[in-house]
């Protein structure tokens, strides 16, 4: 397995300090948040650069994390949804990262599973036709464990990605929203290992899980979730990818960014 530093464990820091630490703490691979990539362009900041600042690090960047609400919004919502495709697939393709994450929107009142997998599917697979016209980058679908997401769990999620039928759609597993959402472990044995991009890897306040929240995640084997359990059941299908830390909690975000960085690696380590 590779180890991944996602950048929302950093949320204050910047896209170059995230490859810094990342790089120092021995990470194989970064997820590039992309609210940072933005700000990293928009102050004049190229994808050449962020190239080289990779390469002096010693890393990859492995997705760029991520597209929200992918589906149920108006045409307005839609079209915006459609030019990010267009903007973090091309920054993919040029930077040579194989995935970028995309997310479901809560579910609207009154409509049944089928009708969100009907149109989670419908936008996926428009998705993914864009995402194929800048070299294949594929496209990592990650359910929400929150009671209010349209897709919350891991099998409704794996329902969808093969329902999408494309070649370039996965899957992302995040240890939190597995366990937030009631995910089973007999659900990791019913996916194909080839179509899981990546697996976020963080732990949970010990709360009722309908009151978890991402200010609640702690870092690995400090909390409820059961990790070892998850990784057993992931490495059961031979699956064999990248574990990437991504944790939101404010808390940690005013720690120091190499700090956390090492504390992050070490504890997915143990816990490996």
């Amino acid at each position: 397995m590779r180890l991944g530093f996602n950048g929302a464990t950093t949320l204050q820091a910047d896209l170059s300090a995230d490859i810094q630490v990342a790089g120092q703490s021995g990470f194989d691979v970064v997820e590039i948040w992309a609210p940072k990539l933005l700000h990293w362009l928009m102050q004049g900041g190229t994808l050449p650069g962020i190239w080289e600042q990779m390469n002096a690090a010693g890393l990859h960047a492995h997705s760029i994390n991520s597209i929200e609400r992918i589906n149920f919004g108006d045409e307005r919502d839609w079209i915006g949804v459609q030019r990010l495709c267009h903007a973090y697939c091309a920054a993919a393709g040029f930077l040579e990262i194989p995935w970028v994450v995309v997310v479901p929107a809560p579910r609207p009142a009154g409509l049944d599973d089928a009708a969100v997998r009907e149109e989670t599917t419908r936008a996926l697979r428009e998705l993914c036709d864009i995402a194929n016209a800048y070299g294949g980058v594929g496209l990592a679908f990650e359910f929400l464990g929150f009671a209010d997401c349209s897709v919350n769990t891991l099998a409704e999620a794996w329902a969808i990605v093969q329902a999408v039928d494309r070649p370039n759609v996965g899957l992302v597993l995040d240890t939190f929203h597995f366990y937030a959402g009631g995910s089973t472990l007999e659900s990791i044995a019913d996916i194909d290992p080839a179509r899981l991009a990546i697996v976020h890897i963080n732990d949970a306040e010990d709360r009722p899980r309908a009151e978890l929240s991402d200010a609640h995640r702690l870092l690995p084997g400090q909390g409820i979730i059961p990790l070892k359990e998850i990784m057993a059941a992931l490495r059961a299908t031979g699956w064999d990818g990248v574990v990437s830390v991504e944790l939101f909690r404010p808390a940690y975000w005013a720690w120091d960014g190499l700090r956390l960085a090492r504390e992050a690696r070490t504890a997915v380590e143990a816990l490996l």
